[in-house]
């Protein structure tokens, strides 16, 4: 294929891509302004170092992915409500708290294409945004007056900060198998898309039966979501749009290349495992990793690993009731696996 037709192919994705999550958001376009209104207001501190900060943060809101699902969710069961907008508001809140401490930790200069909280004030700022953050998403869940949600929202936590020290452990350890992987990322990535499922079901009063099988479904949303952005890190910078190699460069060893290291046929394997463990790398060497793991169908099986995330969420959402809800969360799995950035 030529370059002008790879041009071709990837403009065609991205617009598809696009396309479908626009699609769906506009979907819930009012509900969706009513909650980015929700979050604005409930941000609003009255201090202005803090209010600058902060509205300077909220010009980029990101994708939205998470509360598109609280909303979603809740939607196959019920009206979405003053109460589910708190839900979302508060899962997406936390979340943000997690993006800019995340950023604190990893010295990021950059999300979104903007300049990070860190890096245009300080740590001690961010991290100060960051704690802000975390209580309003708890006065929000506080708001919804169902314990559940509060649980919900307390429980994430907990787990996010687990899937993050499981990683790093397991990057320190040198910790090489498919389930140490998908336990982290089932903690610092799924359980957010779990929650997601549970505050949009209790929102709106949905069966225990039903929560459940609507979390499974979240569940395998957030595996996919993070299997595809690790495989992001495995291929060069500006063919991705953003910085890449900062798991391997951090020791963490992703998808892509475990499954890769964990096939003792594979060539070169007892040199390239002994690279990956390497206390530190250099951008040559995470440059052949990154090559080793697209030679040797690391990204292939990622991608299949995917597919079959999906067709077992189609399994379950068949079970659930049919509708425009249940077509838009499937259709958020082709465009998190199709997804070029």
């Amino acid at each position: 294929m030529g370059s002008f037709a790879i041009i071709l192919l990837t403009l065609r994705n991205i617009f598809a891509d696009m396309t479908t999550l626009q699609a769906i958001k506009s979907n819930i376009a009012p509900e969706l302004k009513r909650l980015n209104q929700l979050i604005r207001s409930q941000l609003s501190s009255g201090n202005p170092l803090m209010d600058r900060v902060i509205e300077n943060y909220l010009t980029t809101k990101g994708k939205q992915i998470r509360p598109i699902v609280v909303m979603l969710c809740a939607s196959m069961f019920g009206p979405v409500t003053d109460r589910v907008l708190d839900a979302a508001a508060a899962v997406e809140l936390l979340h943000n708290a997690s993006l800019i401490h995340d950023d604190v930790v990893d010295d990021s200069k950059l999300r979104r294409n903007r300049p990070t909280i860190n890096a245009v004030w300080d740590n001690h700022i961010a991290v100060l945004v960051g704690d802000f953050f975390v209580s309003t998403a708890l006065q929000r869940a506080i708001a919804t007056g169902d314990i559940r949600i509060i649980e919900a929202i307390g429980q994430l936590g907990k787990l996010l900060s687990l899937g993050e020290i499981d990683q790093i452990y397991n990057a320190r350890e040198h910790s090489l198998t498919e389930e140490a992987y998908f336990k982290i990322i089932n903690f610092k990535t799924a359980s957010l898309f779990v929650a997601c499922a549970r505050v949009g079901c209790h929102a709106v009063g949905a069966d225990d039966d039903s929560t459940e099988r609507l979390s499974r479904v979240a569940e395998l949303l957030g595996l996919c979501f993070q299997i595809r952005d690790d495989i992001f890190d495995y291929y060069e910078a500006d063919k991705v749009g953003k910085p890449t190699g900062n798991d391997l460069r951090e020791g963490k060893v992703t998808l892509p290349l475990l499954h890769v290291l964990l096939d003792e046929t594979a060539p070169r394997h007892d040199e390239m495992l002994a690279l990956s463990s390497a206390e530190q790398l250099d951008y040559d060497q995470i440059a052949v990793l990154q090559a080793y793991a697209r030679d040797n169908g690391g990204i292939d099986y990622a991608y299949d690993y995917m597919r079959r995330l999906r067709d077992r969420a189609a399994e379950l959402l068949e079970t659930l009731p049919a509708g425009d809800a249940r077509t838009d969360i499937l259709d958020l799995f082709d465009y998190i696996i199709a997804r070029d950035f």
